[in-house]
């Protein structure tokens, strides 16, 4: 099964440079609603079957219009929602950088916990159980690949990326997520793989789901043979971060 997880676009808080959190209220700016239409255009190729988005309001305005294209009735899950930052919400991130605990998010991000707010790890925990549950479930429902859209938050997204990759999380912040890029995970029965990540590119093609592969030495009926996993990498490694808020899709 395989998920895009796609970050919102650029919102008011991005361009305030606040750390919005959960607050309500925090809308897409121009830039993002442009984004969200070009995010929509990319994606509608394809056989998306689901969306599942954060509650918060930048996250509904972000899979919209691709919504509307595909004809489909996104739903929410409370566990995609943004990481609850505490009393750091709402804060200009220039006068966080001073905080002691600044040095540990970046370092040491299995051991932060927000002051009246929750720790990145059980971001983590919540983010991963809430992406595999939705992919066991799409699975068993439709009885073969599905792909999906899962539109959350930065760190968020990162925490899960560091799942897949086998990596500690006190490594996500090496990851990059930029606003309205996607990040795709292949999830298979022996391990998660990562086709792209902080994808704003074009072509998107090459997500489609493909058939199942038999060995050539089989001959029996292809109804008969047995499906070979080929999601995974090949020899050779195929499978398959501008500071700016603006990525490039409004001009794409």
């Amino acid at each position: 099964m395989t998920v895009i997880l796609l970050r919102h676009g650029v919102s008011t808080s991005n361009t305030a440079r606040t750390l919005a959190g959960r607050s309500a209220g925090v809308d897409l700016t121009e830039l993002g609603n442009t984004q969200a239409s070009a995010v929509a255009d990319r994606l509608a190729v394809l056989p998306i079957e689901h969306i599942v988005h954060s509650p918060l309001l930048r996250c509904q305005r972000t899979v919209a219009p691709l919504a509307e294209k595909l004809g489909l009735e996104p739903e929410y899950d409370d566990r995609l929602i943004e990481v609850d930052y505490g009393d750091w919400t709402g804060k200009a991130i220039a006068d966080l950088l001073a905080e002691p605990l600044w040095k540990v998010v970046q370092r040491h991000a299995s051991g932060a916990i927000f002051p009246s707010g929750e720790g990145l790890a059980q971001v983590q925990v919540r983010a991963v159980a809430a992406v595999r549950e939705h992919d066991r479930r799409f699975a068993e429902k439709a009885g073969h690949d599905v792909l999906w859209v899962a539109c959350t938050h930065g760190d968020v997204i990162k925490s899960v990326l560091a799942d897949a990759l086998g990596i500690h999380l006190d490594g996500f912040q090496r990851i990059v997520v930029e606003p309205a890029s996607i990040s795709v995970v292949r999830y298979t029965p022996t391990a998660p793989y990562v086709v792209r990540l902080n994808d704003t590119g074009a072509d998107l093609s090459g997500l489609a789901a493909t058939k199942p592969q038999r060995p050539a030495s089989d001959s029996r009926p292809s109804s008969d043979a047995e499906p070979v996993d080929t999601s995974g990498p090949v020899p050779g490694g195929e499978l398959g971060g501008t500071p700016s808020a603006d990525n490039g899709n409004a001009e794409r």
